[in-house]
């Protein structure tokens, strides 16, 4: 009798997973940990300077997917992040990803010197007096949002990623099919 449950429950499993797929088949949100919203909301508009003292804001990217990385020095975890941002970067720019690194320093020759040091090369904006940290309600650091190529928020992910590895590749791919 118990042979024969057994055989039943494994013909079961086997039949769930020809119907739903595989683990591999898993949605890249939740692989990456991405926290999704109950609504897509418009992300908060932002005003900032550059590293260069350029100024740039969410519009100036209408038509990327972004994600939006809020950072700082003093942060080790932040800093761990960094290169495989970059690496990111590098591989999804010329097909419509954007990375925007917001630093909440207040002095920027700490963030300018960081940047120069492990050769980033996507925009860095300063958020000196927090309004934009505040605007997007960032508690910790690292967080990374996503922003749409509809410039409305799909998820935000808390601490630091891997962002080289064969989620985040799936998660872009996905973003970018959107």
């Amino acid at each position: 009798m118990l042979k024969f449950l057994l055989k039943g429950i494994t013909a079961f499993g086997l039949i769930i997973f020809f119907i739903y797929g595989s683990a591999g088949a898993s949605d890249p949100f939740t692989e990456m940990g991405v926290i999704r919203p109950r609504v897509r909301v418009e992300a908060p508009a932002f005003n900032l300077r550059d590293i260069n003292g350029v100024r740039r804001g969410l519009t100036d990217f209408k038509g990327k997917v972004i994600l939006l990385n809020f950072w700082a020095t003093w942060c080790p975890h932040c800093r761990e992040d960094m290169p495989s941002l970059q690496k990111l970067w590098e591989k999804f720019k010329s097909k419509g990803v954007v990375v925007i690194a917001v630093a909440v320093n207040r002095r920027a020759n700490d963030v300018d010197e960081l940047a120069r040091k492990l050769g980033l090369t996507f925009p860095i904006l300063l958020d000196v007096d927090g309004s934009t940290r505040r605007a997007y309600e960032v508690a910790a650091l690292p967080m990374t949002y996503i922003i749409g190529k509809d410039q409305r928020i799909s998820g935000r992910i808390f601490g630091g990623k891997d962002w080289t590895d064969k989620d985040a590749d799936a998660l872009m791919k996905d973003l970018l099919r959107q």
